[in-house]
């Protein structure tokens, strides 16, 4: 199921409402000329999986938290915004994975230059 930046957090909700009480993963796809965010819940009554899907652009992409619906998207959400560069609002912003980055580049965008010095300058 595909969905807009500005209903994701309607839509999880509506899901966790209907029983997909299990978040089992976040991550998101570089396919160059835009980003997607996927979701994939699932409901362990009816042994049924749902992935929703939110375009983004390349350029400043933004969603919303969904950690206040299923507590375990904060560490993906931590993740999304180190490794792809998709700023979670209402999100905890502090670095888990990449201490020393500069944020310039994100290590899982195709146009990431392997090799390149990102550390932080003192």
């Amino acid at each position: 199921m595909e969905t807009t930046k500005e209903a994701l957090v309607k839509t999880c909700a509506e899901m966790k409402r209907e029983g997909y009480n299990y978040l089992n993963a976040i991550t998101a796809v570089d396919y160059v000329d835009h980003l997607e965010a996927v979701y994939i819940l699932y409901n362990t009554d009816k042994k049924s999986e749902s992935v929703i899907t939110v375009k983004l652009p390349t350029t400043d992409p933004e969603l919303g938290t969904i950690s206040n619906i299923y507590a375990g998207a904060a560490w993906y959400e931590r993740e999304m915004q180190e490794m792809f560069g998709i700023k979670i609002t209402g999100a905890n912003q502090e670095r888990l994975l990449l201490e020393e980055w500069n944020g310039a580049d994100y290590p899982l965008r195709k146009a990431f230059i392997w090799g390149k010095d990102y550390k932080k300058k003192a």
